[in-house]
């Protein structure tokens, strides 16, 4: 089935490893050319880049930068001439301790660095996408923020804030063309990167799942781009939850 990503470039932030690896890869298996980006794990992200090929292209992004959208972005255009889908999935994940001895420069960074990261990143690319008339965005959150969680409050916080970024934002481009934003709300998920996590609380997620298991990371990421692609016209300013049913 063609779903419209022949050539068409991908940004995906944090895909050097985790979920945002399979995704670079799965957007690459569509025809896509895939801007790879990592924080500091150049070696993991090149890995990405020799698995998906002459399509890859690797980019440094720290979304705690308030430069690092704009360069991203005018990197991904230099080696493609274009920007079609945004896939927010880079995050900064905070200590999990009770939040009320969380030192003030410590939670406001880690707000700011997921919110203003996603938000710079979406508005550094909405130009291209309107002058296009076509774009998609999915802005990658977590189950957390309905299920809550102790210890996690502002990591919450932050993605909770991209649920009504991302609905207003499908309202202000949906009158310049085909241009959707959508959350993807994931569930505990099987990573290459978190076995420990899978180890210490996956039954009880798995437990929570009509399905009996956690998904896995390919799951996930053909999800999230069916989301990203032309074959959705349907879905826009939505949180989808791809948890399996949990």
């Amino acid at each position: 089935m063609d779903i419209g990503l022949q050539d068409r470039t991908v940004i995906v932030t944090g895909a050097s490893g985790g979920v945002g690896r399979r995704i670079a890869t799965a957007f690459a298996a569509e025809g896509a050319n895939v801007v790879v980006t990592y924080r500091n794990a150049r070696d993991e992200a090149q890995k990405v880049a020799d698995e998906i090929g002459d399509r890859a292209v690797v980019v440094q992004y720290d979304q705690a930068d308030p430069g690092a959208a704009e360069a991203l972005v005018a990197a991904a255009v230099e080696a493609t001439g274009r920007v079609d889908v945004l896939v927010n999935n880079a995050v900064a994940w905070g200590d999990m301790v009770p939040f009320d001895t969380v030192p003030d420069e410590e939670w406001t960074a880690l707000l700011r660095s997921n919110v203003e990261g996603a938000i710079r990143l979406t508005r550094a690319v909405t130009p291209l996408m309107r002058a296009a008339g076509w774009g998609r965005l999915v802005h990658l959150s977590s189950s957390l923020v309905t299920d809550g969680v102790a210890g996690a409050e502002y990591y919450t916080a932050a993605k909770a804030a991209l649920h009504g970024f991302s609905r207003s934002v499908a309202f202000s481009l949906g009158q310049d063309g085909d241009l959707l934003s959508n959350v993807a709300m994931l569930g505990l998920t099987r990573t290459a990167t978190n076995t420990h996590i899978v180890e210490q609380v996956g039954q009880m997620y798995a437990d929570r799942s009509p399905r009996g298991r956690l998904l896995d990371a390919a799951e996930v990421a053909t999800a999230v781009v069916w989301l990203g692609s032309a074959a959705n016209t349907a879905v826009n300013g939505q949180v989808i939850g791809l948890t399996g049913g949990a």
